[in-house]
């Protein structure tokens, strides 16, 4: 059976006539063609009559249209193609048939490229072999007719002169297209597939710009989060700088009113009457305070209340104190920082400056609020990967920052 295609052995394309073979050859340089039986796909459109030519041209006119429906008409346009039988031989024959008055026709050797020719056979094929690849594979490239002699070299005639009619009416035969039109022709395909791969390249440009758009959103999400939870971190910790400072403030009250006791005391005097205006009992004020539930002291609290403890007992020193709460900070800021770095998380307790920073002042219980343990012998304070808790540490930088910067930490 004759082939009802003409495929492309370089890319699959599947062409309908030795036409479109030899304008995809001006196109893409393949010159490698073969009959074959599969047919042409001929799907036209049940809604607007658009033809498509393959599956992929019809699943491109429905995403674009949305119409599903298509009328399969392959069959019906489905015409065998012959290499055998180039379009001049059959357009000669046609015109000869139409006014043919019954007289036998004349047979000559086609003309074909006399310069392909002499390379043919400059490459050892015979003349008769030669001139019959070059007539039956379009006379359009060297290429072509060496791949029709590989296809056909075991016919029985291939090495005999191919013959045709004598064209006597020229007139009434349909002229090919010359090389103008051709090379015409060619340039609209081109164009036409530049427009298409410049539509295709503004799409993915827009695809792009809205990937960029939606990152850009997410980026800003992220980071108002992110300033929404440092801004409420700043308000605790100001609001517990404003609580300890008041504590600080009403102890420094209450020693000042002991120490005029005192002295009232030593001079003699009498005690110094309460002031008259009413004051609420220290009765009403401790049953309100017993009416209230008790609240389980936070990590933070016990934070605080370690380094208040550190303060007092080296009141003396306060430049000895403040640089074991500057040390301190330093170990929780290195760990926050690099919590998969083993080397920030682990001290050797031993270690000469350790112990002249924090180990005079007592300062491993805040270590060990903070997640560290004595590990191999008590010789070594280790925190673990999986128990570093960055809310902890966060919490132990912010009371550390309290007890350096205000003036009012642990005075009493």
């Amino acid at each position: 059976m004759a082939g009802v295609s003409l495929k492309c052995g370089d890319c699959g394309a599947l062409l309908k006539s030795v036409e479109e073979a030899q304008e995809h050859a001006e196109l893409t340089s393949h010159s490698n063609f073969s009959e074959s039986t599969e047919a042409v796909l001929n799907l036209v459109c049940s809604s607007c009559g658009k033809p498509c030519r393959s599956k992929i041209e019809s699943d491109l006119h429905t995403k674009r249209t949305g119409h599903t429906e298509f009328i399969d008409k392959t069959l019906e346009a489905v015409i065998p193609i012959s290499l055998e039988v180039p379009k001049v031989a059959k357009e000669s024959e046609e015109a000869i048939a139409a006014g043919s008055t019954g007289e036998p026709e004349e047979m000559v050797v086609p003309e074909v490229d006399k310069k392909l020719l002499e390379e043919l056979e400059a490459m050892g094929f015979p003349t008769a072999r030669a001139t019959r690849a070059l007539h039956f594979s379009g006379n359009t490239s060297l290429e072509a007719a060496v791949n029709w002699v590989v296809e056909h070299e075991a016919d029985p005639d291939i090495d005999q002169m191919p013959m045709v009619p004598v064209n006597r009416h020229v007139e009434a035969s349909k002229p090919s297209l010359t090389p103008e039109e051709m090379k015409l022709k060619a340039q609209e395909l081109r164009e036409r597939a530049r427009k298409k791969k410049e539509e295709e390249e503004r799409r993915m440009e827009r695809e792009r710009e809205k990937e960029r758009i939606r990152v850009g959103k997410e980026l800003l999400e992220a980071k108002r989060i992110e300033e929404e939870n440092e801004r409420k971190r700043l308000v605790a910790l100001r609001k517990a700088e404003k609580e300890e400072e008041k504590r600080a403030r009403e102890k420094i009250r209450q020693k000042l009113e002991e120490d005029k006791a005192e002295r009232r005391r030593k001079l003699g005097l009498p005690p110094e009457e309460p002031s008259a205006a009413p004051k609420p009992s220290a009765s009403i004020v401790e049953e309100k305070k017993s009416a209230l539930p008790v609240r389980p002291a936070t990590k933070a609290e016990h934070m605080r209340e370690c380094l208040r403890s550190l303060k007092q007992n080296h009141k003396d020193d306060d430049a000895k104190v403040k640089r074991a709460f500057q040390t301190l900070l330093t170990y929780i800021g290195n760990v926050a920082r690099n919590p998969d770095e083993e080397k920030f998380r682990k001290i050797r307790l031993n270690n000469q400056t350790f112990q002249d920073r924090v180990g005079s002042v007592k300062g491993v219980e805040f270590l060990e609020l903070c997640g560290f343990e004595k590990v191999e012998g008590e010789e070594f304070l280790f925190l673990s990967r999986n128990k570093v808790d960055m809310q902890v540490l966060n919490s132990a930088g912010s009371e550390l920052n309290s007890a350096i910067n205000n003036p009012f930490f642990g005075v009493l």
